[in-house]
Formats: C-alpha cells, sequence, structure tokens
C-alpha cells in the first residue's frame, strides 16, 4: 500500500513558479507520476520518475512541460516534488501524484500503469 498527499498548489501569475510536493508513506520505491486534469478532459501524464536500482533514477516528461519541470525526490523525507518554473495559462489544472507500486518502470504514461493516487492540488495559472 502507498499512501499519497500532495500539496503546493495555488494561484501565480503567468511566467511564475510553483512547486507541488508529493508526501509518500508505504512501498515508495515505485515510479512516482505527476498527471493533470481540467473539467472535461482526461487526466494528462506530465513527468515520472522511475527508481532503477541504487541511487539511480529515471525521469520522462511530456512534450509539453518539458525544459519548465523538473520532477525530484527527497529520500530523507520521502516526498517527491514537481517543480514548475515558466508556467503557462495551459498548465492551468489540478494536479495528482501517482505511484506505480513497482520499481523499474521508466517511461509509465499511462493513468492505468498506477495503483495509488493522491487527492489532486489545484493549480491556476493566470494570464
Amino acid at each position: 500500500q502507498v499512501q499519497l498527499v500532495e500539496s503546493g498548489g495555488g494561484l501565480v501569475q503567468a511566467g511564475g513558479s510553483l512547486r507541488l510536493s508529493c508526501a509518500a508513506s508505504g512501498r515508495t520505491k515505485s515510479t512516482m507520476g505527476w498527471f493533470r486534469q481540467t473539467p472535461g478532459k482526461e487526466q494528462e501524464f506530465v513527468a515520472s520518475l522511475a527508481w532503477i536500482g541504487d541511487n539511480a533514477y529515471y525521469a520522462d516528461y511530456a512534450d509539453s512541460v518539458k525544459g519548465r519541470f523538473t520532477i525530484s525526490r527527497d529520500s530523507a523525507k520521502n516526498t517527491f516534488y514537481l517543480q514548475m518554473n515558466s508556467l503557462k495559462s495551459e498548465d492551468t489544472a489540478m494536479y495528482f501524484c501517482a505511484a506505480s507500486g513497482v520499481p523499474g518502470g521508466k517511461k509509465l504514461r499511462s493513468r492505468t500503469q498506477y495503483a495509488y493516487w493522491g487527492q489532486g492540488t489545484q493549480v491556476t495559472v493566470s494570464s
């Protein structure tokens, strides 16, 4: 079992930054992902971080956020982050943290590949 709690969302102007946090407990040596969703649309993959052994991780990003967003983790705090820079109005969404529950899965971009989900945190970017 994995429990996930997101925080850090809010209102920010276009061009600004936010850092989302995902506090994890349980089996956390698994691929962690961030997804986002706007009303009426399906959840969209944003980024993932796969533990691939020892202290090695593999990060994957959607093209729409590559170069602007960074996924990372603090092992001591068992917390995952999504640093979002150069935010655009189209980044406005509810953001969800997810865990696959198994290690080693690179490029897990489908929501069906994740077994555990947080409750979501709202990000609103004003133009």
